[in-house]
């Protein structure tokens, strides 16, 4: 039977021995059953098998058409952003808290994962954003998110004041702890601690979500996936200001500047099994209906 994934990539948490136990057993079921397989670099040492060689993430992207990502959704993010950039398959194994993002379950890994590997699973294309800061109308830095990106003030129950303007088009003004600017994937993440509202992965749509807003008429939007979402930051503000990315890569922000939050040219792909059901998926981590019982 011809194989469908030739090289498949393994990513995962370092420092964590659940996560290197169990590239170890993907590594030796990968490889006695003839697939090329490419460790990434910064869990490569962590995993007991000897010359194993190091792969970055990058590396992975242009040379395999699949790669299993092992551990929590922050891991899993973190991956994707770099990922998202190629047309290689992503699937999740479990090895954090909720898990919304990696479906396979450590203890029951190899029989769900042979039938995906025979094509036994369903593919789903995840938009990413892109957040970009101007200062007089130069670009200063920019990142990608797969989940949100969030405007804040640097310090804790800081206020900051700014504009909103969608597609050129002024929206609103407001004094808040800040916006998060969340995607479908990222609904049930940060945005729904802060009363966001749950988008379905289909959605072409983001939705903005005030941060502890200084009026009560306040409320969450949804808007079109397509928009051009732009942020003015006024020039009283304290110059702590920062845009926050899935909540790992920071980029300094100063009054007066735009931050501009939009749809990127990339996609993640996205692997799931035949069985998976996200609306199971919800009422699994959500615990929703348990209390009828």
């Amino acid at each position: 039977m011809t194989q469908l994934y030739k090289t498949i990539g393994l990513i995962g948490k370092p420092h964590h021995d659940g996560t290197s136990a169990t590239i170890e057993t993907l590594y030796k079921y990968l490889i006695e059953n003839n697939y090329n397989v490419l460790v990434e670099s910064s869990v490569a040492p962590f995993i007991r098998i000897d010359n194993l060689p190091k792969h970055s993430l990058m590396q992975i992207g242009e040379q395999a058409e699949l790669a299993i990502v092992v551990g929590g959704d922050g891991y899993m993010l973190g991956a994707a952003r770099v990922l998202a950039g190629y047309k290689i398959g992503v699937i999740g194994v479990n090895r954090g808290n909720l898990g919304f993002l990696t479906d396979l379950s450590p203890d029951n890994l190899i029989p769900p994962l042979e039938a995906i590997l025979r094509g036994e699973s369903r593919s789903e294309q995840r938009f990413v954003i892109e957040a970009e800061v101007y200062r007089h109308g130069k670009l200063k830095s920019s990142n990608s998110a797969v989940n949100e990106a969030v405007v804040h003030a640097g310090k804790v129950a800081n206020m900051i004041e700014f504009e909103v303007y969608i597609d050129g088009s002024f929206m609103f003004s407001q004094r808040s702890d800040g916006l998060i600017i969340s995607t479908p994937t990222g609904s049930t993440a940060y945005s729904m601690s802060a009363g966001g509202p749950i988008l379905t992965p289909g959605l072409n749509a983001l939705s903005l979500v005030p941060m502890f807003p200084h009026t009560l008429t306040s409320r969450p939007i949804v808007v079109d996936g397509s928009s051009e979402i732009k942020l003015i930051l006024a020039n009283e503000n304290y110059e702590n200001l920062q845009v926050s990315c899935d909540g790992h890569v920071i980029l300094a922000v100063m009054p007066g500047d735009e931050v501009i939050i939009k749809k990127s040219e990339y996609t993640l792909r996205l692997i799931h099994p035949l069985d998976h059901d996200y609306f199971n998926v919800l009422r699994s981590k959500l615990s929703w209906g348990n209390e009828l019982y």
